[in-house]
């Protein structure tokens, strides 16, 4: 089976590139734009923009894959606020031209997409939960979904996925682990908040979920994340706890205390039973995702 995995660059992107080299089953067609920052030493890399409708029908024609793994997208919440026209030509008109070229080539589209999709009234959600976005990135990612859900020529997955945390090759990404951990390290009293509610999901089984809905070519919206509802307060805890750094330093706050230019949605988090049942996806705990986390750290 070939599969072209976009955004290839990214966290997600790089895990879901190591996992894929590692299955003799799968030919690998990584593309990001720019260079690639991991080697890819089974399979190849393409330079894609995929903001670029021309250069998206032309490499999708031209390397045929059976599936296509969108995982490129603009996802600082607080940036597509403000850069709304970059955050709609990322996540939306990039995903019209994969929807061309995947359709026109009938190729199977697995998209990602997002918690934030929801207000967070409650939580954790199921497939069938309403979507209702409270900022620009949910709108944009609804959007892009809606595009996929109304195209009838094409063959699809939608995995809505949770708060990813994991560790880049560059260690160029962030995320609320390694921040807990850089600050504690540092002696750094850290504000954190109590009132959001989420599934954190370790980039490892996001990968492992895009590989089990592309080898399947499941039909449909999947939830894939963590099995932990964990506030960021728990994380930053257990964060503690597991790399034995000092809890005091760490202070229950609630989110009106930051002013942030994106409303985050209060409660999300997800009901994976679709997932694991359909696709066989087995998530680690929050604690394991962590060990994971502690044998990459050099």
């Amino acid at each position: 089976m070939k599969i072209l995995v976009t955004g290839s660059n990214g966290l997600l992107g790089q895990k879901l590139s190591d996992l894929l080299q590692g299955d003799h089953s799968i030919d690998l067609i990584a593309t990001a734009r720019g260079n690639s920052v991991i080697p890819i030493h089974r399979g190849k890399f393409v330079a894609l923009d995929i903001t670029d409708p021309k250069a998206v029908s032309d490499v999708l024609s031209k390397e045929k894959p059976d599936v296509v793994i969108n995982t490129a997208a603009m996802t600082q919440v607080d940036a597509c606020e403000t850069e709304r026209d970059a955050c709609w030509t990322a996540n939306v008109k990039s995903v019209e031209y994969l929807i061309d070229a995947c359709a026109k080539n009938s190729i199977h589209l697995v998209h990602v997409s997002t918690d934030f999709i929801f207000d967070g009234s409650y939580g954790p959600l199921d497939e069938t939960a309403t979507p209702n976005p409270v900022n620009y990135y949910g709108e944009s990612k609804l959007a892009a979904e809606k595009l996929i859900i109304n195209c009838s020529s094409l063959s699809w997955s939608i995995l809505r996925t949770v708060l990813v945390y994991g560790i880049t090759n560059d260690m160029s990404r962030s995320n609320i682990v390694l921040w807990v951990k850089n600050s504690l390290e540092q002696g750094k009293t850290i504000q954190v908040v109590n009132d959001q509610w989420r599934t954190p999901t370790l980039a490892e089984d996001l990968a492992m979920g895009c590989l089990l809905a592309a080898k399947k070519k499941a039909k449909g919206i999947f939830h894939i994340s963590g099995k932990d509802f964990m506030t960021p307060y728990d994380i930053a805890v257990a964060t503690a706890e597991y790399f034995k750094l000092d809890k005091a330093l760490i202070k229950a706050t609630d989110s009106t205390k930051f002013t942030q230019p994106a409303k985050r949605p209060p409660k999300t988090g997800f009901i994976i039973d679709k997932a694991i049942k359909g696709l066989g996806y087995k998530p680690h705990s929050f604690t394991e995702g962590l060990a994971t986390l502690a044998r990459q750290i050099h």
